[in-house]
């Protein structure tokens, strides 16, 4: 066996992922950048490291003139000065998540495409088919699929950040993290069979930062993952699972991570639900929570307030503000903004997990 291979089974082995060889942005600012990028109640997460690389989780829905594509090269390309992504992740197989993987592709160099695996069909897209193909053109079928329990390797300066996948596929971690007090609060709902429930949880940390992104896991799933014990322990920024929907943001889940902010990438009239903002409000630490949109049939009182919103009418007027979560580069403090001109709120990372 020749020195490679035996390098990637050890690693694989020991439940890490190999990195990518070249690094696309050339901007060291030291910080961790999340982006939060307005695809009206898509999903498109760009995080920068401290060392420039780049990852970018969903990439937003489809057509529509090319608008969620272009707001994703604009944040890109345009604010954070890349020349290309690292990674490309896909949480799971719905349009609005990985509906311009292969467009960004064409007009963007990818380093590398990560995902859950990719199922032959999937019942509730009759047009699976056409797009997944595109896909794996784009990847050249090279995509590498995530479990859970690896580590996405990073590269790593002086405060230590790694990325660990805590669910995929309908399997999470196991055996891990402080018994969750709030497991009574799981009431099961019926078994989800959509691809929701399989999408891909991620925990970043970044020195004492702790940042959770959960792609649209939904309910008796998230339960599953955080009880009896919780393998991601208190956060400090939550994004809001499946757009802030009902059917997600268990609050076994959701007051058991505790977090101190969270982010809701939700749409003008999808998600942002009623339910989900009272579970937010029930969070002990919850300092702020910050919306993409505001929903535009619900009454203003039940949601953040006006400042903390990204975008406050309809798709036809909509902006395409983002949201920027910026961690200091020892990883504890960072601050949230609206746009690039918008008011940086501070917030300490909390010591205990």
């Amino acid at each position: 066996m020749s020195q490679l291979r035996l390098s990637v089974l050890v690693c694989l082995m020991a439940g890490l992922v190999l990195p990518v060889g070249k690094v696309y942005g050339d901007q060291k600012t030291g910080t961790l950048d999340i982006y939060f990028i307005d695809v009206e109640g898509g999903a498109a997460n760009l995080l920068v490291t401290p060392e420039g690389e780049s990852i970018l989780i969903d990439s937003g829905y489809p057509d529509n003139q090319g608008r969620d594509l272009n707001r994703i090269l604009n944040v890109a390309r345009d604010t954070a000065g890349l020349k290309g992504i690292d990674h490309a992740v896909v949480s799971h197989w719905h349009l609005d998540h990985y509906g311009n993987h292969a467009a960004l592709a064409a007009s963007f160099p990818i380093g590398q495409f990560w995902d859950r695996g990719i199922p032959d069909t999937l019942a509730e897209d009759p047009g699976y088919q056409d797009r997944i193909a595109a896909y794996r053109s784009a990847s050249q079928n090279q995509s590498r699929p995530l479990k859970a329990g690896q580590y996405l390797k990073l590269r790593s300066g002086a405060t230590p950040l790694k990325a660990r996948v805590l669910s995929a596929s309908r399997e999470v971690i196991t055996g891990e993290g402080p018994e969750n007090p709030f497991a009574d609060r799981h009431q099961p709902q019926p078994d989800d069979p959509s691809d929701n429930a399989a999408s891909l949880s991620l925990l970043f940390t970044f020195g004492q930062f702790r940042y959770l992104t959960c792609g649209d896991l939904t309910w008796n799933v998230e339960a599953r993952m955080v009880t009896p014990r919780n393998p991601a322990g208190k956060i400090d920024l939550f994004m809001v699972t499946h757009h802030g929907l009902p059917v997600s943001n268990n609050p076994a889940l959701v007051l058991a991570l505790d977090p101190v902010t969270a982010v809701m990438c939700n749409g003008p009239k999808k998600g942002g639900a009623e339910s989900t903002l009272k579970t937010l409000r029930e969070v002990t630490s919850l300092k702020n929570w910050f919306q993409l949109h505001r929903n535009v049939d619900l009454d203003p009182s039940l949601q953040a307030p006006r400042n903390l919103i990204a975008n406050d009418g309809t798709t036809a007027d909509c902006e395409g503000q983002w949201i920027l979560a910026r961690v200091a580069p020892d990883g504890r403090t960072y601050t949230i903004q609206i746009g690039r001109d918008g008011e940086a709120h501070p917030y300490e990372t909390r010591s205990e997990h």
